[in-house]
């Protein structure tokens, strides 16, 4: 008669040469799909400077309007034009902007939206009244006026 015997330890190797390789092509990959995407800014940029200025914690909560001169004034002339992320909008689609841009936010951050306001420092004040009164009427209430810190001598 045939004894069977018993194997008390059972090991299983799993093989970990390949596991540096798997991981640096994932990087790779990761590293080549992903786009850090920044707007192209399609209005002229000069920031006024400011003395006390408060940095914010959160930025997803923030949309952002940039107001300029065009960097293309053959086609879009030289009045200062109202850039919402990558397109040049009239103040009359503010209220259709911020509609969108709250509706990208979940339900509890819509009323926690901030227009930040990127104004170059040459638009005079007609311009930034009209954005501010578009701004009221569709209760966008929460705006940052966007300066760079001034050095303290």
């Amino acid at each position: 008669m045939s004894k069977f015997k018993k194997k008390n330890k059972v090991t299983e190797n799993i093989p970990t040469s390949a596991l540096p390789d798997i991981i640096f092509m994932l990087l790779f990959f990761f590293m080549t799909t992903t786009v850090l995407r920044e707007n192209e800014m399609l209005v002229e940029q000069k920031i006024p400077e400011a003395t006390q200025l408060t940095k914010l914690e959160k930025k997803t909560l923030i949309s952002y309007l940039y107001v300029g001169k065009p960097k293309n004034t053959a086609m879009y002339g030289t009045e200062p034009r109202i850039q919402a992320n990558d397109v040049l909008i009239n103040t009359s689609d503010i209220a259709l902007w911020v509609n969108q841009e709250k509706d990208k936010r979940s339900e509890t951050e819509r009323e926690m939206l901030t227009i930040s306001l990127k104004a170059d420092r040459e638009v005079k004040m007609g311009p930034i009244s009209d954005i501010q009164f578009e701004l009221r009427e569709v209760d966008a209430r929460r705006v940052l006026y966007a300066s760079v810190g001034k050095l303290q001598n």
